[in-house]
């Protein structure tokens, strides 16, 4: 389970100042796949890194009571001077996972060949993205916390995330965040929309894309 209690964040001040969120409550009980629906700039990857605690809300709480992922593709806890190998190991190790079946299966679902023992400042976007959704899925966690699964990779790198996320489903919980209802609409059964830095949470997914689509249809009108 994963509860938000009143938390605020924003960045910058003044005239620059931009709301994330202002006093937002919710719980993700763990009980069924959830898809956050959020145009570009919403502020949906910052909201899912606080609920995995990568960053901090200026005010309020986060309650964990799961194992909880990372965000899936989040590389700002890569180091970018070590190679992937070495990322890899600290994460497992990190989390108390076994290191060498952790190693062995992002350096065979990545496949980068010998990039793996290379600095990851010497990857392609792609590759880098490879790498940080392999290491997301080889650990094993209560809930998953993804972010834009579509960005990672070519067509038929993309079908093999999305295989190992269907897999993920069997033993564990999602939590999506996407601008596009496709994927979401096929892992989630619960919706929700983040829109100017609040939470709407609908029953069914299919009641949470409608209302999102009516609204990229009024907002282009």
């Amino acid at each position: 389970m994963i509860e938000l209690r009143n938390i605020s964040k924003t960045y910058g001040s003044g005239a620059t100042r931009r709301v994330v969120c202002e006093r937002l409550s919710a719980c993700f009980d763990g009980t069924a796949d959830v898809g956050i629906l959020g145009a570009n700039g919403s502020g949906k990857s910052t909201l899912l890194r606080m609920m995995a605690g990568m960053e901090m809300p200026d005010s309020g709480q986060v309650i964990r009571r799961a194992r909880i992922s990372f965000p899936i593709g989040y590389s700002g806890a890569f180091h970018p001077n070590l190679s992937a190998r070495d990322n890899v190991r600290f994460v497992a190790r990190l989390y108390g996972a076994d290191i060498a079946a952790v190693t062995r299966f992002v350096r065979d679902f990545a496949e980068i060949g010998l990039h793996f023992d290379e600095p990851l400042h010497t990857y392609s976007n792609t590759m880098r993205a490879r790498v940080t959704f392999a290491t997301s899925i080889a650990i094993e966690f209560d809930m998953y916390l993804v972010d834009e699964v579509t960005s990672v990779g070519d067509v038929g790198f993309k079908r093999k995330c999305l295989a190992a996320l269907g897999e993920r489903r069997r033993h564990s919980r999602l939590v999506m965040v996407s601008q596009s209802a496709t994927n979401v609409g096929r892992f989630c059964r619960t919706g929700a929309i983040f829109d100017c830095g609040r939470l709407y949470l609908f029953s069914t997914m299919a009641e949470a894309i409608d209302m999102y689509q009516n609204r990229i249809a009024v907002t282009d009108a």
